[in-house]
């Protein structure tokens, strides 16, 4: 196993038990910050140039000053150099308001294997079980002060999903709204297959976060002679559809075996769309 790390803007790597942080830092306190996971592979995170893309977008939606782009990549390159290119990573970068009391923004880098519990997924497929999110499909994207749609440190909501997922005997949840659609997992976008269309949730319709990973997945779904679409999906579509996946950038993409305890139609396209991903 190879150690963890983490990684500081101007410092390079510091010891594990080193404070990175102060404890009256508004990312811990309120939970006023942002995040990226990136998938390291080759010892180099994929997709990195989306995934700082979407970090600025959101630091300008939630006025947070987050460090230059060169900064945050040399502190990438920082935390995964020498890392070995055979072993898979999960690096998050985190960015974060800064102490309480005024100060610069906090930023810095951690670095850990992949969990075995995330290769198993993309092997055996998951058991999803839809949940209550208790607002609109379109209630967030129309509210013009609710900055919907971002990576946020303020992870409370989707933990307490992931702890219902396992008290309920399931892999993972599935957010669905009061009027009836499915939306997103607590760490997931949501994929599913009809006919020869590969389709997922329209983000900026929903404020559900734009995927890094599923946005790659459909512009490159011509590659396996499949058509593209983003759509508001109803529970029961999906279980008629001809196959549902949960994507995100360290699990890669999964099979949804079960949802709400329904089997659900094993698609052969599962293999082809993790090899155009070219997951392990």
């Amino acid at each position: 196993m190879v150690a963890s790390r983490i990684a500081v803007p101007g410092r390079g790597l510091v010891p594990p038990g080193e404070p990175v942080l102060r404890g009256d830092d508004r990312g811990v306190l309120h939970g006023d910050g942002l995040f990226e996971t990136m998938h390291l592979r080759n010892g180099r995170p994929w997709l990195r140039d989306a995934h700082l893309a979407r970090l600025a977008r959101a630091a300008a939606a939630v006025d947070l000053a987050v460090p230059a782009a060169d900064v945050l990549v040399d502190l990438l390159d920082a935390v995964s150099a020498g890392w070995p290119a055979e072993v898979e990573g999960a690096l998050r970068l985190v960015c974060t308001r800064g102490p309480e009391g005024g100060g610069p923004p906090t930023a810095y880098a951690t670095l850990g294997e992949v969990p075995a519990s995330a290769r198993a997924a993309r092997r055996d497929g998951v058991t999803v079980a839809t949940l209550p999110l208790g607002v609109a499909a379109r209630a967030r994207a129309e509210l013009d002060w609710l900055p919907a749609g971002i990576k946020s440190t303020s992870y409370a909501v989707s933990t307490a999903a992931r702890r219902w997922a396992a008290r309920t005997g399931v892999d993972d949840a599935l957010w669905v709204s009061c009027d009836g659609y499915a939306l997103e997992g607590p760490t997931a976008n949501l994929v599913w297959l009809t006919g020869d269309t590969l389709c997922t949730v329209p983000a900026a319709e929903t404020g559900i976060l734009p995927g890094v990973t599923v946005a790659w997945l459909l512009a490159h779904a011509h590659e396996l002679g499949l058509r593209a679409d983003e759509r508001l999906v109803t529970p029961a579509e999906l279980r008629a559809a001809d196959g549902v996946w949960l994507s995100s950038s360290v699990r890669g993409l999964v099979e949804v075996r079960t949802l709400d305890a329904v089997p659900l139609r094993r698609c052969t396209h599962t293999g082809a769309l993790q090899s155009l991903l070219a997951l392990p």
